[in-house]
């Protein structure tokens, strides 16, 4: 089962232009999404589960990263097309997508999605640096 439906286009786009871009062949299409999913996920994977992210249904999907996941893939599809009709629009909330992925990326933005987890299902710390120091020491002579 794919990640985005018919449905989740029309928060993103109008039915008219969406008639549009669909007219680009099915094989064009299921290769923009799983692009996009794939740019998303290497902003995401570092801090989160991606797996569960995607694999998530229906209601379980968080609405930002359906909606993003959208604007790209649409942004992919507009480049197959003849004059690349749409462009404008659709680079536009492709940037902002790049730019709340790289919110996400720094720990400006804080989405709610699964953090990764052990063997055992408990979720772990994402890998970072620790910033420590011995405790400081007086010499008094």
């Amino acid at each position: 089962m794919a990640f985005i439906s018919d449905n989740d286009y029309k928060v993103v786009i109008g039915d008219n232009a969406l008639k549009i871009i669909s007219q680009v062949s099915e094989d064009v299409r299921r290769s923009a999404e799983a692009q996009a999913q794939e740019e998303i996920a290497s902003y995401l994977r570092p801090k989160y589960n991606v797996q569960q992210v995607f694999e998530a249904d229906d209601d379980e999907r968080n609405p930002l990263i359906v909606m993003y996941t959208c604007d790209i893939a649409l942004y992919n599809m507009v480049a197959t097309m003849p004059n690349r009709m749409g462009l404008d629009i659709r680079k536009e909330r492709y940037e902002r997508a790049i730019k709340w992925l790289e919110g996400v990326q720094d720990g400006t933005n804080i989405p709610d999605l699964p953090l990764p987890t052990d063997e055992d299902g408990n979720e772990t710390a994402s890998p970072g640096f620790l910033i420590a120091s011995e405790p400081k020491q007086q010499y008094n002579w």
